[in-house]
């Protein structure tokens, strides 16, 4: 039996790629909204698994493009809406004095704006759903100050915010809201760079666990967050970092 739909922006790839397949796995079906509509790029070869994908070409910083996409894909799945994940998002790095106030806004509209836009399109359905819940990817960032990345850790400090304001009003509607925080994680979109030179060192020796995480790390914890019913739990911000936003 389906247990119902999950909308899940920037699934194409990365992060958004393996958290497609995990819920897929699980047995959701699972929207996967990316700017090409293309499906998760994961060597899936369970035929089963690959048809519980729907794919929606989705722009997650215009609001009609959002909406439109939402619309389409109940009417499509006829199925409730019991997820949603806003993975999207833009990592641009520029020194504090001379980085465009265009470019900050970019950031702010992909990392933050976004993640409110849809969970607030999305409010109608989950609420009627009965249950649901909602899970944002954040940053570890959040609370750290990185030199040439004050728009990210404000974009993602942002999302935070958001998430704890969300779970606080739409507790009584039966939705759960949660902040995934990862740290370094190495993907189909950055793995070189993690895996070699002297960001390989670097992050060998600040990180606890001695390296960087996976991709499915990611993807496990969401799985995890909507197959836990309890819904005492919410508003959280839960760190996956190997430790490396505590240690000294």
């Amino acid at each position: 039996m389906d247990k119902g739909c999950i909308l899940v922006t920037g699934a194409s790839r990365g992060i958004g790629s393996a958290i497609a397949e995990a819920l897929a796995l699980d047995g959701f079906t699972v929207a996967c909204l990316s700017r090409s509509g293309a499906l998760p790029a994961r060597e899936i070869s369970d035929p089963d698994v690959r048809a519980r994908f729907v794919t929606t070409a989705c722009d997650v910083t215009r609001h009609d493009s959002v909406k439109q996409a939402v619309e389409d894909t109940m009417r499509r799945v006829g199925l409730p809406l019991v997820g949603l994940v806003n993975n999207a998002g833009l990592h641009l790095e520029d020194d504090a004095a001379s980085q465009s106030i265009a470019e900050f806004e970019q950031v702010m509209s992909m990392n933050t704006t976004s993640v409110f836009m849809a969970s607030q399109i999305a409010y109608p359905y989950l609420r009627d759903a009965g249950g649901a819940t909602i899970v944002n990817i954040g940053s570890f960032f959040d609370k750290l100050g990185v030199r040439r990345n004050s728009a990210y850790c404000a974009s993602k400090a942002a999302v935070g915010a958001i998430s704890r304001c969300l779970a606080v009003e739409w507790a009584s509607d039966g939705i759960r809201v949660h902040n995934v925080a990862p740290g370094y994680i190495a993907t189909d979109l950055n793995k070189a760079s993690l895996s070699s030179g002297s960001l390989s060192r670097f992050l060998a020796k600040r990180i606890p666990t001695g390296a960087p995480g996976a991709s499915e790390d990611v993807a496990q914890l969401v799985r995890l967050l909507f197959t836990v019913t309890t819904g005492f739990m919410t508003g959280e911000t839960i760190y996956l970092d190997g430790g490396q936003g505590m240690a000294l």
